[in-house]
């Protein structure tokens, strides 16, 4: 190699760090790439090969200054910014699994039964592991991982390095997807909800009406068991449900990159 040839090197590999900033922020925030098992050193290896022809296509350049200077420190604050706000909109359609969860298995009595989410490393409820299982196979099924990849590469057009500070708009529409999530949640956990309310309505009318049930023997039993019926004969519903707010997550997440 030519001496006079290491600057350009150098700046080559300069530009090949600040393209893997962008899908190495989202993919800290993403669900799936975001997981607690999944290695470093291969988020690192996505990034890097997801960033360097979206670089390469943008026609990216270094600031004059160079990276450290306030050209470059924005620059860099920009492309972290905007990852995370992409992966944290994908993230937040996954966690209206765990809200789902939560919200069953508290009618159910299972409120109690936690389990180590693998995902995300936090404890939740025996029926927010199956839901958000659920939700990541839907997710990967329907090829969530690479429209995500898409979106980012996408992304440096419409964003272009240096100017990828997310707008106040962008700002309001996380913050409405977020209530968004809270009210899907809810929704996926109606079907199952609403009948486990009724069953516990009942137990309470038979209790007023059988002073000497012991409605702890009775009612448990007969809530668990309306609960694992109803989980079995709801889920191709609740399965729906959690396809549309993967889809609404994605488009937030396209929303956020502009495109």
């Amino acid at each position: 190699m030519n001496p006079a040839d290491i600057p350009n090197v150098e700046a080559m590999l300069q530009l090949w760090m600040l393209g893997m900033i962008r899908p190495g922020a989202c993919f800290l925030a993403a669900p799936v790439f975001g997981a607690t098992n999944v290695p470093v050193q291969l988020r690192l290896v996505i990034a890097l090969a997801v960033g360097v022809p979206a670089v390469a296509a943008s026609g990216m350049t270094l600031p004059p200054e160079g990276i450290v200077s306030v050209p470059g420190f924005l620059l860099v604050i920009g492309e972290v910014l905007i990852g995370l706000a992409m992966g944290f909109v994908l993230q937040m359609g996954l966690a209206a699994a765990l809200i789902a969860g939560e919200t069953i298995s508290n009618a159910m009595g299972l409120g109690f039964a936690s389990m180590i989410d693998p995902l995300s490393g936090a404890s939740s409820s025996a029926i927010g592991q199956f839901l958000s299982m659920l939700a990541t196979a839907i997710f990967l099924a329907a090829d969530g991982h690479l429209v995500l990849i898409s979106i980012i590469v996408d992304s440096y057009n419409a964003l272009p390095p240096g100017n990828a500070f997310p707008s106040w708009e962008t700002i309001g529409g996380i913050l409405r997807f977020g209530s968004l999530m809270f009210a899907a949640g809810l929704t996926i956990a109606l079907p199952v909800g609403f009948v486990l309310v009724l069953v516990q309505i009942i137990m309470g009318v038979i209790g007023r009406s059988a002073p000497a049930l012991n409605l702890f023997a009775v009612g448990i039993p007969a809530t668990l068991l309306a609960g694992v019926v109803l989980l079995g004969v709801a889920t191709p519903v609740m399965a729906e449900g959690l396809a549309m707010i993967l889809s609404d997550a994605l488009d937030a997440a396209r929303m956020v990159a502009g495109i």
